[in-house]
C-alpha cells in the first residue's frame, strides 16, 4: 500500500492486493472526473483498515451510468447495485463496508 495517507486507487489496482484471504470487492464510482477522485480518496480512506481487498473501475460514460440508474455524481455501485449516491462521509463509506463484510462473514458459516 502506499503508506497512510488516502489517495486515488488507479482502477484496476487491488488495495491491499497482499492479502489473498480477505474477500474482493470489485466496486464502481461513476460521475465527473473531479467527483470519481473525491470519492475514490475518500472510499480508500474509510476502507483502507478493514479486512478486505478493494478494486474500483471508474464508469466514464454517462449514459451507461444513467442505465444503471445513477442518478447523483458520484455514485458508488457493487454488484449491480447502488451503494452509496454523492460524497457521502468517509463514516458512512466504512458502515456500508463493515455491515457488506457482516453479511459475508454470516453467510460464510
Amino acid at each position: 500500500m502506499r503508506g497512510e495517507y488516502c489517495y486515488a486507487l488507479p482502477e484496476g489496482e487491488i488495495l491491499h492486493s497482499e492479502h489473498l484471504e480477505w474477500p474482493l470487492f470489485r466496486v464502481t464510482i461513476h460521475g465527473s472526473d473531479t467527483e470519481r477522485v473525491k470519492l475514490s480518496k475518500r472510499l480508500v480512506c474509510a476502507v483502507k483498515h478493514l479486512p478486505l481487498r478493494l478494486q474500483i473501475h471508474y464508469e466514464k460514460d454517462p449514459m451507461k451510468s444513467i442505465e444503471e440508474g445513477v442518478a447523483k455524481d458520484p455514485t458508488l455501485t457493487w454488484n449491480g447495485r447502488i451503494l452509496l449516491e454523492g460524497l457521502v462521509s468517509a463514516e458512512e463509506i466504512t458502515q456500508n463496508f463493515e455491515r457488506l463484510l457482516q453479511k459475508r462473514q454470516s453467510t460464510d458459516r
